[in-house]
């Protein structure tokens, strides 16, 4: 198949050639192995033909293009190393920084192919193994580890004394370095000649202007020279940081891993473009290797050219008198398996000149004479040697080594990390430690940009923080320890609920790995862990030996790493530290603001000022004052500062900040990170303190989140549109607590006492705001005052400045559901404050009515022309700036209403607003000079006129009654009970001074429908008896009326007839409302003796005795109606009399007897029975009289009649005047029940006309 370039661009650097993706599947040697090779990155140009060396051409003269840079062979190009330069340190780690998405899980083993040869040719050689093996996850990343030239630099520069100390007492007493041979160099500068032939192709061999032995010695110095860093120092350019990867810089505001201030002495690990130490990736290409079931991400530098049967071959260089051994051919056998050529070519020469070619197809290797090996075993040991690492390298961050000396047969595996710490002057000299962290941290940033789309990453990435935050010390690495606590903070996820069980977060863990933090007590445990009892059968073979007291794990003999499963993949492990699960909202705050305190501190270490702020103690409490104030000017002023501080900020970008931090650097850039989390943090509990109604907490918790936004604004040269929603929101519930607090004065005390309350890690964090700025601004709204006005008067503020920012040009691409919600809460409070100064002026009228009561002079009398001199109450100033206020509060928030489309509360305001103008109304009441109401002014007509229009637009915004019961039946009720009092004022203190009687009747009677036609009689609520009570009411008022209108008209006798027939009408509908009420019973009564009289006074005006005594006789069956109400008023004056019994035989309350429980108004009785016992004696006296005196025969019913009203009359004439109330309503009851058999005889009927 054809051989391509390829790239998979996962943050690597960049490089020439077209990149593509190239992915096969080669099975080989019959199926016993299966590999498979996908290109991730290729920095190498298509394969070209090779050319086809001449026979006799003699390799030891070197090519015109030797040592020439050549993308074909790569770094082979540029050394005399051949196709096997030196691994570099770190080169591992360059791969993982580039394809950060594999590291973790994906993949199994990160390393240079050598490495991977290396170790699968432990069984078959003698040579001596040093690698370093680290964890991420699942993921090892294995490197060289050249031991002996650390050891010469420790004897040159003293820094690696600890492992030099440690080499000499493991591994060799005595220790010196073995130098390469001769012949050595000599075949590795004939290999590099070779190559440079095959791309050359014309064979013409041309001298070079050095000596080669020469070049041969200077190679060999390089070989020794510093490839290793020694204590991490140099930094990076400007240009280099400019080379960060920015979509995880603008998430987690780090320079990233690759931007590093010069100032902190970092080293260039940061750094993915030159000059980085061997971190960079520099291999030609990075292939995806999966052996069997083994994930591996290899770099290769071998060359790869074009030609023969396959478009893709590897070309090798053989001495003809030196036969291929097992190693030789495991060795181009896994070179053609990683990089996926199907054929080897190679050439064989005796003593450089070249001799033939030969072709091997890569299945064709393992069967070559000399080199016969079992792909079945190779496969064994790979398999064997991956479980055994990730048996015992079980702690990520910990440099493990791998060790196995020359000749030897035992494999040992040294925790360095551990050893290294317990040279404690040394702790941070692991070359491996910050590389690692890094590595840690870029991982976990990685993992971050996918958390929201799968939760279960969350104890990952804690894990990988934490172990991150353990290599690294503060002091040096600042920055990346600052980062590493807001990602920390950033995995409680404060803008949403946590999962009902926990689970997915509770699984998420590391399966292979874990963390030892909170588990210090079980540190004594490690050696268990790391190896299995004889009863699985695992690691029986890999126990450390006495003398290998420092080991964590041996392997006593490689011949066992051929053996079918020896080591499986059953080890124990101990689980990764779980992510902490809360339910509750608070837990989660906390632990958020403890990261960004921890974040701040490394922030605020790196920040050198000489000039610094004074140090406070944070254990000092600074103190959160409360003041009382009030509306005033100077709150005024002092509020409009909220405005100022919520729109846009400049701040200077050309001086340090208050703190001495540069605007642009690392520190600037995280410490907006940090105060807004912490700003968020504190919104969410001050809302969840909201919820369980702790308002002095919750402003507490607002006000630090207000000082966190303070202290955002004063380092800050821009806010955007999410900042400015986010303190939309903080004002916004700011307005709610303080409007909370206005409401709820009874437990001012408790709310005190939770404000004043402040947390260690509160003052903490107060203390660095504080480093930026005085953290003032917003006071005014967080302060606990102990004035409701002033309060409400603050909540108001609050959410016109979130109104404003909401409607700001910043913040218009926001969602508007917010801004309803402001809109919503601004409309709320402004009919707080309505209702408030509305109240204010009740309260003040009623005081004012009671003084006027107190205040002798009003008792004088003034005669003026012979009259009563009317006068009236004047309105003072200070009512009407009430109203004033009140007024324009509910116009505003209807308006709010309005503009969110709300016709519920929109209604609701124009009620209110109604109601005022009612307490306008009653307030120009006038008064006469015996402090008797007056007339009823103009003044009260146009409020009361104001207060139906109000409600009537009330009806219409809700239109029906069906789009909110609740409101639409309360606004029904008010209009029903102001046309009401209009009607009552009209017709007991009519304006006859200003108006004719008849239009007062008429604007009487129209008010009084108009109250009745609101009067819901029909549907089922808690009003509907209020409503029969009002309706019979209106009746009885209008009845009453009328009956007036009757006795008084004079003249015109067809208008009386109609006063009369509706005083009849009137007086019927309220007496069948009344009884169907059974609790109104002296209403019932005065209407029926009402009505009583009016039959008495149209008997008076009759002429003849048959009509007279029919009147009469129907006045007596009206008066016999009366039994019901008088049965009412008995059986609560016996329930009384019951109550006040039991009450003087209780010892409890001798003087019980002294109230009454009954809602019977007993004067109100007293009065009634006044009229009716001389009422009820003139009837039927008058009825007895015609009865006599009418001349016509009777017949035996009549007679029988007038025997029962004679003897009734002699009864009630009889009755004792000065009995008990009890008594005589029970009399009046027995009478009025002797007459009612008696009722409807057919001399006369029921009166009708």
């Amino acid at each position: 198949m054809p051989w391509d370039t390829a790239r998979e661009d996962i943050g690597g650097s960049s490089s020439t050639g077209d990149y593509s993706k190239h992915e096969s599947a080669v099975c080989l040697g019959n199926g016993e192995v299966k590999s498979c090779a996908v290109v991730k990155y290729s920095a190498a140009p298509p394969p070209t033909t090779y050319a086809l060396l001449q026979e006799k051409t003699d390799l030891k003269l070197p090519p015109a293009n030797w040592l020439r840079e050549n993308p074909q062979l790569g770094s082979a190009g540029t050394t005399v190393l051949g196709s096997s330069s030196k691994c570099k340190p770190f080169s591992s780690f360059g791969m993982a920084y580039d394809f950060i998405d594999c590291i973790g899980d994906d993949v199994d083993v990160v390393s240079d192919s050598e490495n991977i040869k290396k170790l699968l040719k432990i069984p078959y050689s003698k040579s001596h193994v040093s690698m370093a093996v680290h964890r991420v996850g699942r993921t090892l990343l294995l490197d060289e580890l050249d031991i002996q030239e650390l050891l010469r630099r420790s004897s040159q520069t003293r820094d690696w004394t600890w492992l030099k100390e440690i080499y000499q007492r493991l591994i060799d007493q005595k220790w010196q370095r073995k130098k390469k041979s001769k012949e050595n160099w000599y075949q590795k500068a004939i290999l590099s000649k070779f190559l440079y032939y095959s791309i050359n192709g014309d064979g013409a061999a041309e001298p070079v202007s050095h000596d080669i032995d020469k070049e041969d010695e200077e190679n060999e110095a390089e070989e020794y020279s510093s490839t290793w860093p020694a204590t991490f120092t140099s930094t990076m350019s400007d240009a280099e940081e400019s080379d960060m990867p920015k979509q995880v810089a603008d998430t987690f505001a780090l320079g990233q891993v690759t931007s590093v201030p010069k100032e902190q002495n970092l080293p260039t690990l940061f750094n993915e473009g030159e000059n980085s130490q061997g971190l960079r990736n520099d291999f030609v290409r990075n292939i995806m290797w999966t052996f069997e079931d083994i994930h591996m991400l290899v770099g290769s530098n071998m060359p790869i050219f074009g030609g023969g049967r396959y478009p893709a071959v590897s070309l090798r260089l053989r001495d003809s008198n030196k036969p291929i051994n097992v190693l030789t051919g495991i060795d181009y056998w896994l070179d053609n398996l990683m990089c996926n050529v199907p054929e080897l070519v190679m050439c064989f020469h005796v003593n450089g000149i070249v001799q033939k070619y030969e072709m091997i197809k890569t299945e064709d290797i393992p069967h070559l004479e000399n080199s016969t090996f079992s792909t079945r075993v190779v496969k064994d040991i790979a398999q064997n040697i991956l479980s055994f690492l990730k048996s015992n390298c079980t702690k990520e961050g910990h440099t493990y080594w791998l060790f196995k000396a020359s000749g030897s047969d035992i494999v040992k595996l040294y925790d360095l990390t551990t050893l290294c710490e317990e040279a404690e002057e040394e702790k941070h000299q692991n070359p491996f430690t910050l590389p690692v962290a890094v590595l840690l941290y870029k991982v976990a940033c990685n993992l971050m940009l996918k958390v929201r789309q799968n939760r279960k990453h969350y104890a990952k990435i804690r894990t990988l923080l934490l172990n991150c935050i353990k290599l690294l010390d503060e002091e040096k690495h600042p920055q990346i320890i600052a980062s590493v606590y807001y990602m920390l903070s950033e995995l409680f996820r404060l803008d949403e609920p946590p999962d009902e069980d926990g689970e997915s977060l509770r699984a998420g863990g590391l399966e292979d790995s874990y963390s030892d933090e909170d588990r210090e007590e079980e540190e004594g445990e490690e050696d268990d862990l790391t190896e299995d009892s004889d009863e699985n059968g695992s690691y029986s073979n890999c126990s450390r030996p006495q003398d290998d007291s420092k080991a964590v794990a041996v392997i006593r003999s490689v011949v066992e790493l051929s053996v079918p499963e020896k080591y499986k993949s059953t080890h124990q492990i101990r689980p990764s530290c779980a992510f902490p699960v809360s339910q509750d909202k608070e837990e989660r705050c906390r632990h958020v603001l403890s990261y960004v305190l921890k974040g701040l501190k490394a922030v605020d270490s790196s920040v050198k000022k000489e000039s610094d702020l004074p140090a406070a103690d944070p254990n000092t409490p600074i103190p959160l004052k409360y003041e009382d104030g009030g509306a005033n000017g100077t709150s005024e002023k002092s509020i409009s500062l909220l405005l100022e501080r919520a729109g846009y900020v400049q701040v200077d970008q050309k001086h340090p900040t208050r703190s001495g931090m540069i605007p642009g650097s690392w520190q600037h850039r995280m410490k907006l990170q940090l105060f807004l989390k912490a700003c968020k943090a504190y919104y969410v509990l001050s809302d969840a303190a909201t919820n369980l109604l702790k308002y002095g907490r919750a402003l507490r918790y607002i006000k630090l989140s207000l000082q966190c936004y303070d202290a955002y604004c004063s380092i800050s040269a821009t806010l955007h549109s999410q900042v400015l929603q986010l303190h939309s929101q903080c004002l916004s519930l700011c307005g709610d607590i303080q409007l909370m607090l206005a409401q709820n004065v009874s437990n001012r005390a408790a709310y005190l006492e939770e404000y004043s309350y402040q947390t260690k890690e509160d003052q903490e964090i107060l203390h660095c705001l504080h480093r930026e700025s005085s953290c003032q601004a917003f006071n005014m709204a967080t302060d606990l005052a102990m004035d409701p006005e002033y309060q409400l008067f603050v909540s108001c503020k609050c959410y016109e400045a979130a109104h404003e920012l909401l409607i700001s040009e910043d913040s218009k691409d926001q969602p508007s559901d917010q801004l309803s919600q402001v809109l919503k809460r601004l409309g709320n409070i402004r009919n707080e404050m309505g209702v408030y100064y509305m109240n204010q002026a009740a309260a003040m009228q009623t005081e004012k009515e009671g003084l006027f009561s107190d205040i002798i002079i009003w008792r004088l009398l003034v005669i003026l022309r012979g009259k009563f001199l009317k006068m009236r109450s004047s309105v003072s100033a200070a009512e009407q700036e009430l109203w004033k206020k009140s007024f324009g509060f509910f116009e505003k928030g209807m308006k709010d209403f309005e503009a969110i489309g709300d016709i519920t509360n929109t209604a609701l305001l124009l009620c209110n607003t109604g109601r005022l103008m009612r307490i306008c109304a009653q307030a120009h009441c006038g008064a006469s000079a015996d402090e008797s109401r007056g007339e009823f002014s103009p003044e009260e007509a146009l409020y009361y006129n104001k207060a139906i229009d109000y409600y009537l637009r009330a009806m219409k915004s809700l239109s029906s009654r069906e789009s909110h019961t609740a409101v639409w039946d309360s606004v029904n009720w008010e209009l029903s009970t102001t046309y009401f009092t209009l009607a009552t004022l009209l017709q007991d203190y009519a304006p006859l001074s200003r108006k004719a009687q008849e239009q007062i009747e008429r604007e009487v009677t129209e008010a009084m429908m108009k109250s009745l036609k609101y009067c819901d009689l029909q549907t089922e609520s808690a009003r509907q008896l209020l409503y029969q009570y009002r309706a019979a009411t209106i009746h009885h008022r209008l009845a009453s009326m009328y009956h007036s209108c009757f006795r008084n008209q004079v003249g015109d006798e067809h208008l009386r007839k109609q006063h009369r027939s509706l005083a009849e009408l009137h007086y019927g509908k309220a007496v069948s409302l009344f009884l169907s009420l059974k609790d109104a019973p002296c209403e019932l009564l005065r209407t029926l003796l009402e009505r009583v009289a009016l039959a008495e006074f149209t008997m008076a005006g009759q002429s003849s005795s048959a009509a007279k005594l029919k009147s009469l006789i129907g006045a007596v069956e009206i008066m016999t109606e009366t039994r019901h109400p008088f049965q009412l008023i008995c059986n609560e004056l016996l329930e009384e009399q019951t109550e006040v019994t039991a009450a003087l035989e209780s010892a409890d309350r001798p003087d019980a007897s002294t109230g009454s429980t009954s809602g019977l108004d007993l004067q109100e009785v007293m009065k009634l029975t006044c009229v009716f016992e001389p009422s009820f004696s003139f009837l039927l006296l008058q009825t007895i009289k015609l009865m006599t005196t009418i001349k016509r025969k009777a017949s035996n019913k009549d007679e029988e009649m007038l025997k029962t009203y004679k003897n009734v009359y002699s009864k009630l004439l009889r009755a004792e005047k000065n009995a008990p109330l009890l008594s005589r309503v029970e009399l009046y009851i027995e009478l009025l029940q002797q007459l009612t058999p008696q009722t409807g005889s057919d001399i006369t009927g029921t009166s009708t006309a």
